[in-house]
């Protein structure tokens, strides 16, 4: 295989780019292992007493996560962020005002390898989620097996995300006066296996949580669609049937997250390695479907706004497709 090197002369700001995706990519992929090792070798060292005050303060603090978390708009706002959405780049596009009285669930798709533009755009203030949306704040769903990791668990918690279980969830959904936008990854991990260049498979058809929650609290649905999000990295191929499919889909059920086996580009050269591609990644978001309040909705009723936002979607990727480069004859696939 032939390498291909980046120039020396690449300017400085395209070097500060990749090193604001190294970092996200680092954190994503290593950071919480190495706060659990950090935590544990602290406890050998002269330095014991910084993890055993963590551990008593992780004792009061170990509801934070399941009520709404910490958000530091200081984080949310640093520049890191913009040269991060710089490198692909990222933006936010907006169809519709979000009346900050009423509480939302905004449905992203796809999840993608690393849920790049849900991160860059609902966790960080780089694309202006703030002022498209003024008055709405946006928590970012992930999986609770990373709010157990220390100090990792803090640093995620600043950045907007909180746990993905129902209580989490509904935590902010529950506040009255309204200005709280969860974000769900509605594919979740499972979906990330799925996640091949080209490819628009969306797994929707049978997720209906995130609807019974909306029809719940009452929480206003919006579709959320990332064009580009499948574009940033490569994946060996994995067809449902395969050995390595079927490997990874019993990894998955057995650990909580999916091991999708993904590659793109180095750090210094363009040939290999775990850095994404530079390709943009248009997440639009799509009119809000209104949702009436209650607590017990009938299978029937569940299954009709489950359809609608299926149908909502759908038009959404259609209406906006033709400006990203999407093929008139492609549609999405609901799996």
């Amino acid at each position: 295989m032939k390498i291909v090197f980046a120039p020396l002369n690449t300017p400085l700001h395209r070097r500060l780019q990749t090193a604001a995706v190294l970092q996200w990519v680092f954190s994503f992929l290593a950071l919480a292992p190495t706060c659990i090792l950090l935590f544990f070798y602290l406890l050998f060292t002269r330095f014991w007493l910084v993890s055993v005050l963590y551990a008593v303060w992780w004792f009061f603090d170990y509801d934070t996560p399941s009520r709404g978390g910490r958000k530091l708009p200081y984080l949310c706002g640093l520049k890191v962020w913009e040269y991060m959405r710089d490198y692909f780049p990222i933006k936010l596009v907006k169809t519709a005002d979000l009346n900050p009285k009423h509480n939302y669930i905004l449905g992203f798709h796809p999840h993608g390898v690393l849920v790049a533009g849900a991160f860059t755009n609902f966790c960080s203030f780089a694309t202006g989620f703030t002022h498209l949306y003024p008055g709405i704040k946006s928590y970012l769903l992930m999986l609770p097996l990373w709010f157990r990791a220390p100090f990792f668990r803090d640093y995620i918690m600043f950045a907007g995300l909180i746990p993905s279980d129902k209580e989490s969830a509904s935590y902010p959904l529950s506040q009255r006066g309204g200005g709280n936008a969860v974000v769900i990854a509605v594919g979740g991990a499972p979906e990330a296996l799925d996640a091949h260049p080209g490819t628009y498979n969306v797994l929707l058809a049978k997720k209906k949580g995130f609807i019974k929650m909306a029809m719940e609290h009452g929480a206003h649905l919006v579709p959320v669609f990332s064009f580009g999000e499948n574009e940033v990295f490569d994946q060996v191929e994995n067809p449902r049937g395969t050995w390595l499919r079927w490997t990874q889909e019993r990894l998955q059920s057995i650990m909580g997250i999916s091991l999708p086996l993904f590659h793109a580009r180095g750090i210094f050269q363009y040939s290999f390695g775990l850095m994404p591609y530079r390709k943009p990644i248009s997440t639009v978001v799509g009119r809000p479907i209104k949702v009436e309040k209650k607590e017990k909705p009938t299978t029937e009723e569940l299954d009709a706004l489950h359809q609608r936002y299926m149908d909502e979607l759908s038009d959404l990727f259609e209406e906006h497709k033709g400006n990203y480069g999407v093929d008139k004859n492609t549609h999405l696939n609901f799996v």
